[in-house]
């Protein structure tokens, strides 16, 4: 027997600080004012998109002692814009980073119950960590937290937030019509919790939200990321965007469900995915070539070579040879914050390769940096973007996309407009809402 065929799910990220933007272009607009945010998430919202979401950046990326050159606008808090976006959408989800490392499950809980609030159950809390310590310098235990204590922390946080989030019956609060609201029974709220890492004790001050609990996210990559995401989280992003990592992600997440009394349906499996668009597939891959050399200018080339050598290469030509020098061993001190320190297990195999491959195919170093960083994920026809999404969903590579423009706040109009039509006649993607909440729309069920 045919297994059903699956319904796709689509959020849209709006991409922020970082070299996939294309801040150049004459289409593109602020990182900060309200009206991008909004008109990113109405276009998302008019393609009946699941949710809208919002990373975080909790301090300023550092190289070589200056600020990133893509950092300079800085980054709104994420729940502020949440809010406001709450109130000029209706339907759409609203999904937001908050870090487990620098803040404190009441404050949190408090924050998201009250989106949920305002937003009539749609909200939803991407739970993060982080051991930098160079971010920590914002906050008072700044660095505090040893590498191997993060998800430790990261789990109790999340439960301590949930005994919140759950310390409201959902019958506690009834309106009155003559007095408004008021309370059906005494001591609401009431909440008590010990561990090493919170003590904690007293009555939360928001009522049972619409959802329950706001949708869990969680994004680590990590085996003790993916078994706290099998644990805890109603969904989970993932890197993997080519098909056969996909593949491979999915089967191992899901197959972590069963040993914690789960069904594979509780967690949505949701990679990040970029696109180009153009009539024909050869005008998109033309138009994918013009727009990673837009992204990764000579300067931003410098930056991600920087990365691997561990020191200062702004000597160097972006348009000439790979550097010839070698990589100074230990701790990356060129770069600072973790968004722009990428990980790299070797970093002489690394520069080896690089110079391997700019002599074999003649490329200058910016030519090098253009090949092996990320490049878009989907390039095409609107009728080959929609089949090759499509194929990943019904073959079990994920359970949808979260979309990066790289143009803000205009770059997803076109998927909305070509693209989904395409999904919907296909009967895999919705055409309109049938629920109100985001726990509807992602088909999850109602917190225990």
């Amino acid at each position: 027997m045919p297994r059903p065929t699956k319904q796709i799910h689509l959020a849209a990220h709006f991409p922020g600080v970082n070299n996939t933007t294309v801040w150049s272009d004459p289409a593109a607009g602020s990182q900060i004012d309200f009206s991008s945010f909004a008109h990113l998430a109405r276009t998302a919202e008019r393609a009946r998109f699941d949710f809208f979401f919002l990373a975080e950046g909790l301090r300023l990326r550092e190289q070589n002692g200056r600020i990133h050159d893509l950092d300079v606008v800085g980054r709104p808090d994420t729940l502020t814009v949440l809010a406001a976006l709450a109130a000029v959408t209706d339907r759409i989800g609203l999904a937001g980073t908050i870090n487990s490392t620098f803040n404190e499950p009441y404050e949190v809980a408090r924050q998201f119950a009250s989106l949920d609030h305002l937003s009539a159950g749609r909200a939803a809390w991407n739970v993060v960590t982080s051991w930098d310590a160079f971010t920590g310098e914002n906050f008072r235990r700044g660095g505090y937290l040893a590498e191997e204590d993060r998800y430790d922390r990261a789990r109790q946080f999340l439960r301590t937030a949930v005994e919140l989030f759950d310390s409201w019956p959902a019958d506690a609060v009834v309106a009155d019509k003559g007095t408004g609201a008021f309370l059906r029974q005494p001591g609401p709220g009431a909440f008590e919790h010990h561990d090493r890492f919170f003590d904690i004790h007293g009555h939360f001050t928001v009522p049972r939200a619409p959802q329950g609990r706001p949708v869990i996210f969680q994004a680590g990559d990590s085996d003790a990321g993916r078994e706290f995401a099998a644990s805890s989280a109603d969904a989970i992003f993932s890197r993997h965007s080519t098909f056969e990592a996909g593949q491979a992600f999915y089967a191992d997440i899901k197959g972590r469900l069963a040993r914690h009394g789960r069904r594979p349906e509780e967690l949505v499996v949701l990679p990040a995915a970029t696109f180009v668009l153009a009539d024909t597939d050869a005008e998109a891959r033309e138009l994918a070539a013009v727009i990673r050399r837009q992204q990764v200018s000579g300067a931003t080339a410098i930056q991600f070579a920087e990365q691997v050598w561990n020191r200062d290469l702004t000597a160097y030509d972006p348009h000439g040879p790979v550097p010839l020098v070698d990589p100074l061993p230990g701790t990356n001190t060129v770069a600072q914050g973790r968004a722009s320190v990428r990980m790299y297990d070797d970093r002489l195999e690394t520069a080896r390769r690089w110079r391997e491959l700019g002599e074999a195919k003649k490329l200058s170093l910016r030519d090098v940096v253009i090949e092996v960083t990320g490049r878009q994920s989907f390039i095409g026809s609107a009728a080959t973007v929609a089949e090759t999404i499509n194929r990943f969903v019904q073959e079990d590579a994920s359970d949808g996309f979260i979309l990066v423009p790289h143009i803000v706040p205009g770059g997803l109009d076109e998927f909305a407009d070509t693209v989904v039509p395409l999904l919907q006649e296909r009967g895999v993607f919705r055409t309109d809402y049938e629920g109100s909440t985001l726990r509807e729309h992602l088909g999850l069920p109602a917190p225990a």
